[in-house]
């Protein structure tokens, strides 16, 4: 049968339907006209929507390990949801419990974390749960054997691949969404500033030649709250060192592209140290990630699963 574009439209929006509506609760899809979680085709809706926990896909590991990636979609616009470790947000097998986040950032967050597992285990699965307000439990499998769950971390067609991030001169180096999960514990006292800083170099090997490349891909480093304390604030300050954001065209103010905030900065040379400045309102033990992408590379983007890294650190935050 020949399908005009109308037919064609029309059937993918059935799709996205039917997808959307498999995870919607039943009682959002039944409530009667008006009420709150009555809001279907409403896709900008700020609050009182799930976290989707996501599975990215496997890395296979040269010692025979597996490496699972997960993200998730914070559906809500306007809401950054916390959700503490327990029965609402948890990993199983429980010795893989406790790496996943407890804050979940607004939209879709690509590779947040990974589970990796021996190879004893890597016919297995891992699932993680996750439960937001009074949302059902939602749960998602990391599992191998699926061709379209194969990733990989080989040069990207224009040869990027993700930045090495590391913590201080000297120290231990880690890249991609396994990235590196910092040893030593900072100590800060709870509204006392503090710096926060990475070190990080792209060693992506690219065609100088080419004008898109010829000066060179800067680096983006976002700084985000990870794990702690619900509903306990942390903020973020600009640090003096950081070059100042490029300002957002109009025409990509049009398109929805937001200016660069205090807990973002770039390093136009793909090579340096990054900083800001946090400051955590309660006491707590919190975790801080730092994540490090040139997603500015042609071949580059989340999307694509490539290329950024992850880096973990602790915080303990006395009163």
């Amino acid at each position: 049968m020949k399908m005009n574009n109308r037919t064609v439209a029309g059937l993918t929006l059935g799709f996205f339907l039917v997808a959307l509506a498999s995870i919607m609760p039943a009682h959002a899809q039944t409530s009667p006209l008006g009420d709150k979680n009555q809001r279907l085709l409403g896709l900008t809706t700020p609050t009182g929507l799930t976290v989707i926990p996501i599975f990215e896909g496997a890395y296979e590991n040269d010692d025979g390990s597996v490496s699972y990636s997960f993200g998730y979609l914070n559906r809500n616009t306007s809401e950054v949801i916390e959700t503490a470790f327990g029965e609402g947000n948890y990993v199983e097998p429980a010795q893989f419990d406790g790496v996943q986040p407890t804050t979940f950032q607004t939209g879709r967050h690509t590779g947040v974390f990974t589970i990796t597992v021996p190879a004893s285990m890597r016919d297995g699965e891992v699932w993680w749960h996750i439960k937001s307000g009074d949302n059902e439990i939602l749960k998602v499998p990391g599992r191998r054997g699926k061709l379209g769950y194969t990733l990989d971390l080989k040069p990207r067609p224009a040869g990027s691949v993700a930045p090495i991030v590391w913590a201080k001169e000297g120290g231990p180096k880690g890249s991609d969404p396994m990235g590196l999960h910092v040893e030593e514990v900072l100590s800060v006292k709870a509204g006392a500033p503090v710096t926060l800083t990475i070190q990080t170099e792209d060693v992506s090997v690219r065609d100088m030649t080419d004008d898109r490349n010829a000066k060179g891909i800067p680096v983006r480093v976002s700084w985000s709250k990870y794990q702690g304390p619900v509903g306990a604030e942390v903020t973020f300050e600009r640090h003096p060192s950081s070059e100042a954001p490029a300002e957002v065209s109009e025409a990509a103010a049009r398109r929805g592209a937001q200016p660069a905030g205090p807990d973002e900065t770039k390093i136009a040379s793909g090579k340096g140290t990054a900083s800001v400045i946090a400051t955590f309102a309660q006491p707590g033990d919190y975790v801080i990630r730092t994540m490090v992408d040139n997603w500015d590379a042609t071949d580059s983007t989340e999307a694509d699963q490539c290329c950024w890294s992850n880096m973990y650190q602790k915080i303990t935050v006395t009163p």
